[in-house]
């Protein structure tokens, strides 16, 4: 039985639309492929403001990503606090924090040689 391949940029796409369907905010993609050691495609990250907003920003992108790519999360963490929700799609781990989270951690900074694609936040 041959593994299915997965459209890395498709998934991309639709983990970016999951999060702007429930207007997650800072939402960047840091392309990890050039990097030596990276566990992943992609890291993707954004914030919301409330654990509510982060909780329903973790099941949009579960949904939007089962329903146009037809792929299911391989693991979660997070969503029991919903301060830092986590999501593990293999070949892109995709980040949900709270603002002050975010801010806290700096995710994003860890990997500053990393190419970084910044998606304009939805009104």
């Amino acid at each position: 039985m041959m593994k299915k391949t997965v459209d890395t940029e498709g998934l991309l796409a639709a983990i970016v639309e999951g999060i702007q369907n429930k207007k997650g905010h800072g939402v960047v993609a840091l392309d990890m492929r050039t990097l030596h050691n990276a566990v992943c495609s992609y890291y993707i990250i954004c914030n919301a403001d409330s654990g509510i907003q982060v909780e329903a920003i973790g099941q949009s992108i579960e949904e939007v990503v089962l329903e146009k790519c037809g792929e299911k999360v391989l693991r979660t963490d997070g969503y029991q606090n919903a301060y830092w929700v986590v999501l593990d799609y293999f070949d892109i781990m995709v980040h949900v924090f709270r603002t002050e989270a975010r801010d806290f951690y700096r995710l994003d900074q860890l990997w500053a040689d990393a190419k970084t694609e910044i998606y304009k936040d939805l009104d």
